[in-house]
């Protein structure tokens, strides 16, 4: 597999050359065109080879799947029986009555009930998901509120692309619609979010912040066919100047081979999210043929690892880190976090056995903190399974039914993902060195990442701006984050969590 490719190249979506080496079905198997040949659908979070993989194994009753299916069927958001309460402005953080974990039930509704479909095959949940979809997108004319709505169209954005995409094509469902709502309502925010970051110094939001916004943007580009979206949203990972770019959110690689993932210095649940939105970012770019898994020498694995270690109570290194934060032309100050967070060993969420799955199964590469991790938390459940509040629903999860895949040939786990079109074009040279590395990560030292502004635009002007309303949110979620492990709160994990007071700077999430 070639180091390097130049972006032009890497971001290739149409028009390739026909004919090219596919991963196989043990591993990723090329996804079907789209009309017209432009992206693969389904393929976000899903392609039609990996529902197939899901209903036959639970058909089988092949194990961990069957025990993923149970989870589904449990939680209470897949039944058919869901109906939808759409609202027209969705509000999270400052500015009114709060509702948006409205939204969030019933997005995790479509998402359940539009798997279970493509599972079990009855229509009922598909036709359950449809309602859902399309009562939102008749009512939903925007989402406000603090700077916490930025949050809540990047997780809730991507989320809702994803139900949709399992019910694209199902009889009664508004498309042209939905892709309206989706474009004006959620991808305007987190694209302005890209762009403006509320107004505030590049460094004032965390990783989590740019890697929900870019979640939503790529998987808008993808449900809309927009290649210019995928583009961006691609291009900000490798080169953006947000927390969330690649680079930024693991700032150092140790010789030990393990990638310093940077919100280790601020508390184990904003880590998970960072990791899990990560990973869901690449994992849908590889079901287009973009592999950003592999980007940078594997740097995500490296991440994924060190977190992996140090969640399950290992010993990591930690690099002091000095982040500037506060308003463009504004009230400024800056915050260091000096060594990693303490952390509970029982908290989880689902988001381990999709990244698990991809670097051992389908590249086979030795990841051995990502293994036990994923064996710790099977079977992955879903939104509501992991605490009653946002931070439960952050993930969509029902990983190790979703996920859970045979390992790859040598021959197919050498081989790119395979571009929309059934070439490997899009992700032959992202700079992977995974086909090299079997056994084992290298390490290498951090590099400064790359100074290229992103080239994100916004279809409206900056949104944000509002001084102490930079970032005043998160605190109120913070129990969800420690409901699984059963504890008040975490001992050393409220290091860089804290509440500003108003007049003094803004609280970051």
């Amino acid at each position: 597999m070639t180091a390097q490719i130049s972006r032009r190249t890497l971001l290739k979506v149409a028009g390739t050359t026909a004919g090219a080496v596919g991963i196989g079905a043990g591993a990723a198997a090329a996804p079907a065109s789209a009309a017209g040949g432009a992206f693969a659908h389904p393929g976000l979070l899903h392609t039609t080879a990996d529902l197939r993989r899901m209903a036959a194994q639970v058909k089988a009753g092949a194990r961990p799947h069957t025990a993923g299916f149970a989870r589904l069927t449990a939680n209470r958001h897949s039944g058919s029986d869901w109906r939808a309460n759409p609202q027209s402005v969705v509000t999270r953080g400052a500015g009114g009555p709060q509702n948006y974990g409205i939204l969030y039930n019933d997005v995790h509704a479509a998402y359940q009930n539009g798997l279970r479909y493509h599972v079990s095959g009855d229509t009922a949940h598909a036709d359950t998901a449809v309602a859902i979809l399309n009562a939102w997108s008749a009512k939903l004319t925007a989402v406000e509120g603090g700077a916490d709505r930025f949050l809540a169209a990047g997780l809730y954005g991507y989320q809702i692309a994803n139900a949709a995409e399992l019910v694209r094509d199902h009889d009664g469902f508004e498309r042209d619609r939905f892709q309206e709502m989706l474009t004006g309502v959620f991808a305007r925010l987190s694209e302005d979010f890209l762009r403006h970051h509320n107004g505030a110094v590049i460094t004032n939001y965390w990783t989590n912040w740019d890697l929900c916004a870019m979640a939503c943007v790529l998987a808008t580009g993808v449900f809309c066919d927009d290649r210019a979206r995928v583009e961006r949203a691609v291009d900000y990972f490798q080169h953006g100047e947000g927390l969330g770019a690649v680079r930024k959110a693991i700032p150092v690689v140790h010789d030990d081979g393990l990638g310093e993932w940077l919100e280790a210095g601020r508390d184990q649940g904003h880590a998970l999210l960072g990791v899990g939105l990560m990973g869901t970012f690449c994992e849908m770019a590889w079901n287009q043929g973009i592999d950003l898994y592999g980007y940078d020498d594997d740097r995500f694995l490296k991440g994924a690892q060190y977190v992996a270690k140090w969640t399950m109570g290992g010993k990591v290194a930690y690099t002091a880190n000095t982040r500037a934060k506060g308003a463009v032309d504004g009230w400024s100050g800056s915050e260091t976090a000096s060594e990693a967070a303490a952390v509970d060993p029982n908290m989880t969420r689902p988001i381990w056995a999709m990244i698990a799955n991809h670097y051992t199964r389908r590249r086979g590469l030795d990841a051995p903190y990502l293994t036990r991790v994923a064996a710790r938390s099977a079977p992955e459940g879903g939104g509501g399974d992991y605490g009653p509040n946002s931070g439960g629903y952050d993930q969509l999860g029902f990983g190790t039914l979703a996920f859970t895949r045979d390992r790859a040939t040598p021959a197919e786990a050498a081989a790119p993902p395979s571009a929309p079109g059934g070439t490997a074009d899009m992700g032959s040279g992202s700079g992977t060195g995974s086909s090299a590395k079997r056994g084992g990560t290298s390490g290498s030292s951090g590099t400064s990442p790359s100074s290229s502004p992103s080239s994100s635009s916004s279809s409206a002007g900056a949104q944000g701006g509002r001084g102490a309303d930079l970032a005043a949110t998160g605190l109120s979620d913070l129990p969800a984050w420690t409901a699984v492990g059963g504890v008040a709160a975490l001992a050393g994990g409220l290091l860089l969590l804290r509440r500003r007071d108003r007049s003094g700077g803004p609280s970051e999430e």
